[in-house]
């Protein structure tokens, strides 16, 4: 320290001081304001930036929001379609189901009617054949009796025997 003494001297450092203070003024009066200009626009367009990122935020966020509305509006109306489809598809089953109920009811009535119309065919059928097959024997047998006088004789008084006149 003491050789920083003894070098020392007042005019240069009064010279100095007087330099360092003319530096000071010239660049107060030309180059501070637009350092400081330029540092306050710089703020300014950091903050507006800021600004903006955030608005886009916001935005993003009520972009996203109303997305997610319109994904579940979305999911809803396609869940009422497919709803309105299924209940759709079973009317048109149960429909079907009774339609063919019916026809079925229909034919099996039909069938019934057809099998009693032949039921009572086939009865009248067999008994005209019951019929002609019962003349048929009556003839041969009466053949037969007529055939021998003494059994006609006897045929003809039992006959007599068993009627009751009046």
């Amino acid at each position: 320290m003491d050789q920083l003494l003894e070098n020392f001297s007042l005019d240069l450092f009064v010279k100095q001081t007087v330099l360092f203070l003319v530096l000071i003024f010239l660049l107060v009066k030309f180059a501070w304001k637009p350092i400081l200009n330029a540092l306050n626009d710089r703020e300014e367009g950091i903050k507006n930036a800021l600004d903006s990122a955030e608005k886009a935020k916001l935005e993003m966020e009520n972009l996203q929001a109303d997305n997610n509305k319109l994904l579940k509006e979305a999911r809803a109306e396609r869940e009422a379609m497919l709803k309105d489809a299924r209940d759709l598809k079973n009317k048109m089953i149960e429909d079907a189901k009774g339609e063919a109920q019916a026809e079925a009811a229909k034919l099996i009535a039909q069938a019934q009617a057809s099998i009693e119309t032949e039921k009572k065919a086939a009865i009248a059928d067999l008994k005209a054949q019951v019929a002609n097959l019962s003349i048929d024997i009556a003839e041969k047998v009466v053949q037969g009796e007529l055939a021998n006088k003494g059994k006609q004789e006897k045929l003809v008084e039992s006959l007599l025997d068993d009627a009751t006149l009046n």
